[in-house]
């Protein structure tokens, strides 16, 4: 289904990114609302995420067309979100290149190993998940760029946890990498 409730949510993280991008080109606004407005904005759109699945398996709203759209969703938020902050020199883009790379790589040899009908050798993993977790904490957290109750430093967290996510994306692509290469060794038999 193309307009039910979940997927819905999924079109809005997608729609969410010219929103998220366009703040930082408000002139008539401090960098620091600019911060800010972005910062709810992606967590907002991110929740929906979690949002979306759940209210697909509760109303009964599944979809193949929803089960493709909705990691598509996830991938475009995160890397247009890694976009601005290497361009606002708040993330290396060192870091965005592995980010990137890593999700245009992992989606294609799901693709491929959808082709060869190995989709359960690359089916998401907890490390996956976990990357995804880290990233989704460490992007708002640089999004912020400020002191959080006047405690939290959101940069140097953020620098960190998105360093730190660049090692598990780096890990996670192994780990699918190496539970597809048998499969594929067995198709080119």
């Amino acid at each position: 289904m193309f307009f039910n409730l979940p997927t819905l949510l999924t079109w809005a993280r997608i729609v969410a990114i010219p929103l998220i991008v366009g703040v930082f080109y408000l002139e008539d606004m401090s960098v620091a609302r600019q911060n800010q407005i972005a910062t709810v904005m992606f967590v907002v759109f991110a929740l929906t995420d979690w949002a979306d699945g759940y209210l697909a398996r509760r109303l009964n709203q599944t979809s193949a067309f929803g089960a493709f759209l909705d990691p598509v969703a996830d991938k475009f938020l995160v890397c247009a979100a890694l976009l601005v902050l290497v361009h606002l020199d708040r993330a290396d883009v060192f870091v965005a290149l592995i980010i990137i790379g890593r999700e245009i790589a992992i989606s294609s040899l799901r693709e491929w190993m959808a082709i060869i009908g190995a989709t359960k050798s690359v089916a998401v993993h907890m490390i996956g998940k976990v990357k995804t977790t880290v990233q989704m904490v460490a992007i708002p957290f640089l999004l912020f760029d400020g002191t959080l109750f006047k405690l939290i430093d959101t940069r140097l967290w953020g620098t960190w946890l998105i360093w730190i996510s660049a090692v598990l994306t780096v890990w996670s692509m192994v780990y699918y990498l190496q539970k597809a290469i048998p499969e594929i060794r067995a198709k080119s038999r």
